[in-house]
């Protein structure tokens, strides 16, 4: 399977967004078959993918690149773009957006350096049916505007992942995966996406049990019987200790990763709506994304007030869309932002969870900042005057009594 296509412009060096995964390991000798033999500069950027980054400046130079930058972002898209999300308290139709707001740390960088090489385009492995494609070129958008952007699945006749596997096969180009095994997952240090193969089908269970089929985790079923206590602290929003230990974000979540993964938790299987239109399934692991956003929801509780928690929730939803759709650098998304910030000035304070069979069970909260009055809402004795509340209903009912009463004159 060639994938040939005609009618491209004079490219000389293409700057390739590289994994090493199908897509672009077959991208590179694709790029020079069919586009006059020309440069490869491979680009991989680490925000915690782990061992997949192993022994890919090899495999990328035997299938024909010239050279591979990884350029290792893990703190700045912790700092930069998983916490302001945390923030937020954003959630797309549930999901913690793992893959979403890896795109444009990733595509940022990578224009960086089409333009210190003076590339003639960008290149990336995004199919034309998925959201990543959207992320990567508008980041691309934003950074590098004038240059050309290849993406190979909207131009080769390859058709399935079974067609890429033949186009590695007939090239001796080595897979991790095989035709049994080839779930489309994404990694990095928050989350791991599965689809594809069962999956598919939205009446399939996952198969948590299934040896190899969970990476961070175990499913609730074999997790301990003995629940863990954690407890986290947090400045103006963001985790600055876990269990007493001052840490940095990034080695937060990995802690948070390795508990949250030990007992189960953090599984989330979701039929969600694509940017693109269509509905697509999968399975996602967010161990430790999803104590940490359970821990911040739960110090919000008593450190904003009702007005700004229930706007922040409106607030949430839209920053949510447009870190999902790939507008992560746009006025916007900037402006919601610093929104956001100023809602975390008194969200400082600690928080104790049970995690237990796949649960993040509240085991209590402290901070200076609590708007929280024991002595207004308890059901003991208090300064409150019970009276008090007649008058607040009748002026706060008054609306509903004078529509009743005009409805009783009208016969209605």
């Amino acid at each position: 399977m060639s994938g040939k296509n005609t009618g491209k412009g004079s490219v000389k060096k293409v700057v390739l967004a590289y994994s090493g995964g199908l897509d672009t390991s077959i991208i590179i000798p694709w790029l020079k078959e069919n586009y006059d033999d020309c440069e490869v500069v491979a680009v991989s950027v680490d925000v915690g993918q782990g061992t997949e980054l192993d022994g890919l400046e090899e495999k990328a130079k035997k299938t024909g690149a010239s050279k591979l930058y990884i350029e290792d972002l893990r703190d700045e898209f912790v700092n930069d773009f998983i916490i302001p999300t945390v923030k937020a308290g954003a959630k797309y139709e549930g999901s913690l957006l793992g893959t979403s707001f890896a795109r444009p740390v990733m595509a940022k960088r990578i224009a960086e350096i089409a333009l210190k090489e003076g590339a003639d385009a960008i290149a990336h492995g995004c199919t034309g049916k998925g959201n990543d494609q959207v992320r990567f070129e508008l980041a691309f958008k934003a950074f590098a505007p004038d240059i050309k952007v290849i993406a190979p699945w909207r131009e080769w006749d390859i058709k399935s992942r079974d067609d890429e596997i033949d186009y590695a096969e007939a090239r001796d180009i080595p897979l991790k995966i095989s035709r049994e095994t080839n779930y489309s997952k994404d990694k990095n240090l928050w989350h791991l996406s599965h689809e594809g193969l069962d999956l598919e089908d939205p009446a399939n269970e996952p198969l948590y049990g299934k040896p190899g089929f969970l990476e961070l985790g175990v499913s609730p079923e074999n997790a301990p019987d003995k629940a863990e206590y954690v407890e986290l602290e947090f400045r103006r929003g963001c985790p600055v200790a876990i269990d007493g230990e001052a840490l940095s974000a990034t080695e937060i979540i990995y802690r948070l990763n390795a508990l949250g993964g030990k007992h189960g938790i953090g599984l989330f299987d979701v039929v969600e709506n694509r940017l693109v239109g269509m509905k697509s399934r999968g399975v996602y692991e967010t161990p430790g994304g999803t104590i940490l956003y359970h821990a911040h929801e739960v110090l919000e509780t008593i450190t904003l007030d009702r007005d700004t928690a229930h706007y922040k929730e409106l607030v949430a939803q839209k920053f949510a869309e447009l870190v999902y759709n790939g507008l992560w650098f746009t006025p916007l998304r900037e402006a919601l932002s610093a929104f956001v910030d100023k809602t975390q000035e008194t969200v400082t304070g600690k928080v104790r969870l049970k995690l237990y069979k796949g649960n993040v069970i509240n085991a209590g909260v402290w901070s200076k900042y609590s708007l929280y009055s024991e002595e207004l809402a308890s059901f003991g004795e208090s300064d409150y005057d019970q009276r008090e509340a007649e008058g607040f209903i009748n002026l706060f009912g008054l609306p509903v009594k004078v529509r009743a009463l005009l409805d009783a004159r009208r016969g209605g």
